[in-house]
């Protein structure tokens, strides 16, 4: 793992809003502190109603986590275009996001209950 980042498990409850819907919500989400970024929290994909993703064309490549793959969230006011993101095989070192989705704060509410 890249020595600028840090991943271990985010203490409590996390949910993820939309419009005052819960689209997930674990009690085993993991906190990635990467440098001076802020901490992200990454859910397990299983306490996601991914019913409401779409997979979506984008994608980014980070050189210490690997390559990205983006999803769309489909609300019933609209489709919130890449509104999250996971890394299916992160590169050696950050492999506990593996399986985890995370979410664009400015589309969502992210939140520890």
């Amino acid at each position: 793992m890249a020595d600028h980042i840090k991943i271990r498990k985010a203490d409590g409850t996390w949910v993820v809003r939309v419009a005052g819907a819960v689209v997930a919500e674990s009690a085993n989400a993991l906190e990635l502190a990467e440098g001076d970024y802020p901490e992200v929290i990454y859910f397990p994909r299983g306490d996601i109603a991914m019913a409401f993703f779409d997979s979506s064309e984008k994608s980014t490549h980070c050189p210490h986590k690997g390559d990205a793959s983006y999803f769309h969230l489909v609300t019933k006011s609209g489709t919130l275009d890449n509104a999250a993101w996971s890394y299916e095989t992160p590169l050696d070192g950050v492999s506990d996001i593996a399986g985890h989705l995370a979410f664009a704060h400015e589309m969502v509410t992210v939140e520890k209950l």
